[in-house]
Parts: C-alpha cells; sequence; structure tokens
C-alpha cells in the first residue's frame, strides 16, 4: 500500500471514528452536522436557520481533525522509525508506541486548533489567540486519556481471537473511537448535556435553560 493510500485509509477510519464517538459522548443528543446535513436528517424546524453549514460544527471537527492526525500519525511513525531503524510496533516497542500515540494525537488536534482559531469565522480577531491557548490546553489534556489506545487491539485479541484483535475494526476503529470518545470528553468537557454548540442547545431544548443559567446572579456567602 502506498503512502497515500495508506493515508487516506487512515483519514476514512478517524473520520468514521469521530463520528461514532459522538454516540458515546452525546449518546441522546442531537448533533449539529451542518445545516445542509441537519435538514438531510430531517432537523429542518426554526432552530437550524441560524446554524452554519461547516463552521463550529461537528463536520469541521470531524474532517479537520482526521485530516491533521492522518498526516501527524503517518509522520510520527516515520520519525520513530528513523530513530529505532525499524518499523513502529506496540509488541515489539510498547513505550515508543505509546509515546508516538500521545505525539501524534497532541500534534495533530493541536494544529486543527490552531487552523480553526486562525480561520473560522466565528471567532471574533481579538480571541483568536486565546482560543488557540485554550485549544491547545484542552488538546494536552484530552491527548493524556488517550495513552490506552494500542491496548485496545491486545485486549479484542485476548476475548475475541486473534483475527478479531487484527481486524480493521479491532485494531483501528474502535481504538481509534474510544481515544476519540476520551480526548474530546476529558479535553473539552464533550459529554452529555456539555460540550454543546447554540444550534445543539436549541436541537435538545436546553437553549433556554442556559440562558437562565448563565444569567442568574453569582450567590456570595460570607
Amino acid at each position: 500500500m502506498s503512502l497515500a493510500q495508506a493515508m487516506a485509509t487512515t483519514f476514512g477510519t478517524y473520520c468514521v471514528a469521530d463520528f461514532l464517538s459522538n454516540f458515546l459522548q452525546h449518546p441522546t443528543q442531537k448533533m449539529d452536522y451542518g445545516l445542509t446535513i441537519n435538514k438531510l436528517l430531517g432537523r429542518t424546524n426554526d432552530v437550524t436557520s441560524g446554524s452554519e453549514n461547516f463552521w463550529g460544527t461537528r463536520t469541521e471537527h470531524i474532517l479537520g481533525v482526521a485530516g491533521c492526525l492522518a498526516i501527524t500519525d503517518h509522520t510520527s511513525q516515520s520519525l520513530f522509525k528513523s530513530i529505532y531503524k525499524k518499523e513502529l510496533c506496540f509488541a515489539k516497542s510498547p513505550t515508543a508506541f505509546v509515546a508516538h500515540t500521545f505525539f501524534f494525537i497532541f500534534t495533530g488536534v493541536t494544529i486543527y486548533v490552531a487552523g480553526d482559531a486562525y480561520f473560522s469565522p466565528l471567532h471574533p480577531e481579538e480571541k483568536r489567540f486565546q482560543e488557540f491557548k485554550d485549544g491547545t490546553y484542552a488538546s494536552y489534556v484530552g491527548s493524556n486519556t488517550a495513552w490506552f489506545e494500542p491496548f485496545v487491539p491486545v485486549v479484542v485479541a485476548k476475548f475475541a481471537g486473534p483475527v478479531a484483535g487484527a481486524s480493521w475494526l479491532g485494531s483501528s476503529l474502535l481504538p481509534a473511537t474510544l481515544a476519540y470518545a476520551t480526548v474530546k470528553g476529558v479535553g473539552w468537557n464533550d459529554w452529555g448535556n456539555f460540550g454543546l454548540n447554540e444550534t445543539e442547545l436549541k436541537m435538545n431544548g436546553l437553549y433556554e435553560e442556559k440562558k437562565i443559567v448563565k444569567n442568574q446572579p453569582s450567590v456570595i456567602l460570607g
């Protein structure tokens, strides 16, 4: 398989993994995939009228993060290969593989954060650098939770057999899906009714509730 084919496969896997991870993080909530896709999903009520078609949606995240991770994953593998003079393999070099996992996830997600902070029209000019700093910190926190990813195929092989552990589902999609869920969930507190954008809050009937909580005066105890 050529490098281009390998990166395309990785990109596709990460896109699917990000999409599936939303069901782990938000099992009962509707997600905002952009105005066009929302309409295709039958979400055509007025709460989507102000929705973006791309920026700030789950679709932006799926495509943007997958693209960045596909690049950093293969770049990191090449880097570790040049250092160790052999293919990176978890069974033979577990410590190096876990280090590679953190490195490529943190780097890839941070590159995405930088791109979103710089290009997204949703961020005011004066807040772009703050968006980058906040996103980089969240990326660091979240990436530290993905240490388990290389162990997932081992567990799958133990309980479902070596064929399952070596399959695309067991060795690539499942580990990536779980890692996406923890990186986003822990790094950005993206769980349940938390981590939703404005359109998602409206879709799930939570917008007014958030406004009430946000506008409540703080209580000083003394």
